[in-house]
């Protein structure tokens, strides 16, 4: 499962080519996410990734990213048996993120963190897993901006319950500094180890997960 609370782990978000899956995997990623997301510059379709990535399902932790889904999308995503969890990143409520649990989904509620006070959303979500990303008004994510990560910090104090998942600028420069300050469960990237939208540099990807690695030794 994904996350797992006892494991310090790594997501490669959105990649766009299916081949990559297994080459991310095999330089220790712990989970691929696929954005599902038609307006993302990473979107995959669901008809692609349940044509072209069952065996890497079957081994390895896929992610659907998901923005504010219909029902039909939900649905499909849930039945096709590909994702260890659903990764909202829109204004999905608190209810809606209940209802899917209620129905055994693993749910990865991610938040734009603005300031101090936007903190407080983290609690009215009855998910385990809460995504801190950056505040960025004209998307949901996957901007490459960073947010001041001391409030990763007291995201943690004020609820020692959830499991923090750190994204937002991150890249292979900063993630370990990243990690040794705000001690996540995981990091999350997508643009910080790209060569252009969707397309992984693998040798960035490497680096970024050595790094990662590295922080939580060494914190």
């Amino acid at each position: 499962m994904f996350p797992e609370p006892l494991r310090h782990s790594v997501k490669i978000c959105g990649i766009t080519q299916p081949q990559q899956a297994l080459e991310i995997f095999a330089l220790g990623a712990d989970a691929v996410g696929i954005n599902l997301w038609p307006k993302s510059k990473r979107h995959m379709s669901l008809s692609v990734a349940v044509g072209s990535l069952q065996d890497v399902a079957a081994q390895h932790a896929l992610v659907a990213v998901l923005v504010n889904p219909d029902d039909a999308l939900l649905d499909a995503a849930i039945a096709s048996g590909l994702f260890q969890a659903l990764q909202l990143h829109g204004d999905e409520t608190p209810r809606a993120v209940e209802r899917l649990m209620q129905r055994g989904v693993n749910v990865i509620k991610a938040l734009q963190v603005r300031d101090a006070a936007s903190l407080a959303q983290i609690g009215e979500y009855p998910c385990a897993a809460i995504l801190l990303d950056a505040y960025n008004p004209e998307t949901y994510g996957g901007g490459g901006h960073a947010f001041p990560w001391e409030l990763a910090v007291r995201a943690r104090e004020l609820f020692p319950a959830k499991q923090i998942l750190l994204s937002g600028g991150l890249t292979p420069d900063n993630v370990r500094m990243a990690v040794q300050q705000t001690h996540p469960v995981a990091v999350d990237v997508a643009s910080g180890v790209e060569s252009q939208p969707g397309i992984k540099d693998l040798a960035q990807v490497a680096r970024f997960i050595a790094e990662a690695r590295a922080g939580w030794l060494t914190s």
